[in-house]
């Protein structure tokens, strides 16, 4: 062959091959389009990202959830943003459907929060109000006067001045332990006073243990590295244990002091008490006669529902309010209370519940305001780390698994997105959808069952964003094998040049791949060139 014909093949050949598609590069950015200086933020960050190469803009805004409620600045705000966009020849995602982290959903009605059940506590009329009537005994060594009144603690947990003392744990477990006898499917309120100095590598912490499953209280303690004594709070649900063992301690701290004093244990009932139809209210008496609420009983509400600092935000805990009966009844009589109360997770983190009518309203008038004041051409449902659910009356009487619920939840809210805004692009977190990360068979947080086949739920033009990195391959190849795309959700503020790993990893799955995304916590954008750099390579 001459070198002119073969000149000639080769740039045939190049005309006709297909050209390598360009990934999308998209930037995650939570925001809060009510505050003024949020604009010229978003103008500046749009600036960079055109000139990194980046994409798409993903804008997540807690005020999308409650566009009814925002003032109107928020809408010329939103203008401004819309018109930087074009400039920039950015496309903006916005980011809907806080299904797992659904505190701005609540704000619409803080009893739509996911809830578990007490059944048949124990109350005693005294002067015309139900009070819960406890059995529970004294907590052993409650003021750590003498530490072997414990069932068993740690090497570095030891006694100073009536109080327990841990310190320079050195990364180990320093806990001290009580095995505690319970009742099931109560409401225990616990409360202990904490000191800690120069606590650094990780807070104090109260854990309820089962003698079989996970840890019944999730929430954070409001700790500082060094604070004074302050009371510390935790409820937990007993479910259908009699027995449990009772964790203060920490799993990692290095360095530094805390101490423990002044332990207490007590039943209580009503603590941010839910009232929706999926969570009856239901008020006995001992022989059991039911009681009418208005007319033998007060309605009975808990007003700091999801209402500290503002709706939708949870305490741990609070004075509960009081049963006050209308009818007469002697002191000393007995009633028994079943009832449902809102369950949070880490920093108060609440879940909607996935099956109560009154979600989907809120989901459909969402969407709509969303997309007539976006006009998007993609949208971002953010399912993600559904940590209580399948508990409420509202959920079991579907007698399906958490997986199931999840499943009917996300095709529905997909059939929303696409009756409001048709031919919008569709996209998800992986995590609640794959068996590789969160969609377990069991022992996910305070998830009642199984939650595998949630995948089932999404149709394949639904645009995956997977972000655990560990399982990376696992997740990449199982989404791909379903057909659908995927856009790699990769940093989260650590090394820029790790997504390098991700694509390496995505190389078997080219007709799969869509993308990469700057994905950040806490708002660091230091990285976004560097990011971007190192997903050409």
């Amino acid at each position: 062959m001459t070198a002119r014909l073969l000149l000639l093949v080769t740039l045939l050949f190049a005309f006709s091959a297909p050209a390598a598609r360009a990934l999308e590069k998209w930037i995650y950015c939570q925001t809060n389009l009510q505050v003024d200086k949020t604009v010229a933020t978003l103008d500046d960050l749009m600036r960079r990202g055109a000139a990194a190469g980046y994409t798409h803009l993903l804008l997540a805004d807690s005020k999308l959830a409650k566009l009814g409620d925002v003032p109107d600045h928020y809408f010329k705000h939103t203008a401004q943003v819309q018109a930087l966009a074009a400039k920039h020849r950015i496309e903006i995602v916005p980011a809907i459907f806080n299904i797992g982290y659904s505190n701005s959903m609540l704000w619409h009605d803080p009893n739509l929060i996911e809830a578990m059940p007490v059944k048949d506590a124990p109350l005693i009329v005294k002067e015309g109000v139900a009070r819960i009537a406890s059995d529970i005994s004294p907590l052993p060594g409650a003021d750590f006067s003498d530490l072997k009144k414990w069932s068993w603690k740690d090497e570095k947990v030891v006694a100073e001045n009536g109080a327990a003392r841990v310190t320079d744990p050195g990364g180990k477990p320093a806990r001290i332990v009580q095995k505690l006898k319970v009742q099931p499917w109560r409401q225990y309120h616990f409360s202990v006073r904490l000191k800690t100095e120069k606590l650094e590598g990780g807070a104090p912490e109260v854990k309820v243990l089962p003698a079989n499953g996970a840890s019944l209280t999730w929430d954070h303690l409001k700790s500082k590295p060094t604070q004074d004594w302050t009371v510390q709070h935790a409820i937990f649900n007993s479910q259908g244990n009699t027995e449990v063992q009772l964790y203060l301690g920490t799993w990692g701290a290095t360095t530094g002091s805390f101490w423990w004093d002044d332990a207490q244990l007590e039943e209580v009932a009503f603590v941010n008490l839910a009232r929706r139809p999926g969570c009856p209210l239901v008020i006995t008496t001992a022989d059991g006669k039911a009681l009418v609420e208005g007319a033998d009983f007060e309605p009975l509400r808990d007003p700091l529902l999801g209402a500290k600092p503002w709706s939708g935000e949870y305490d741990v805990y609070h004075e509960p309010p009081l049963l006050k009966l209308k009818t007469k009844l002697p002191d000393g009589a007995k009633l028994l209370a079943s009832y449902y109360h809102g369950v949070t997770v880490y920093e108060a983190q609440a879940m909607v519940c996935p099956s109560e009518p009154k979600t989907y309203e809120l989901l459909r008038d969402e969407i709509a305001r969303v997309h007539q004041l976006w006009k998007a051409k993609a949208y971002m449902m953010s399912h993600d780390e559904c940590r209580v659910m399948n508990w409420c009356a509202a959920c079991e009487a579907r007698k399906l698994t958490p997986g199931q619920l999840l499943a009917d939840n996300v095709k529905r809210c997909i059939a929303l997105i696409r009756e409001a805004a048709p031919g919008a692009r569709i996209h998800v977190w992986n995590d609640m959808f794959d068996p590789h990360h969160n969609a377990q068979k069991s022992g996910f947080y305070l998830v009642n069952g199984d939650l595998t086949g949630s995948w089932e739920g999404l149709d394949k033009e639904v645009v995956i964003l997977p972000w655990y990195f560990e399982k990376r391959a696992e997740s990449l190849k199982f989404f791909a094998e379903r057909g659908h795309r995927q856009l790699i959700a990769g940093y989260y503020d650590s090394d820029p040049g790790q997504i390098k790993e991700w694509l390496a990893a995505a190389k078997p799955f080219p007709k799969s791949l869509l993308g990469v995304m700057y994905t950040t916590w806490q708002s660091k954008f230091t990285d976004l060139e560097a990011f971007s750099r190192a997903a050409d390579e």
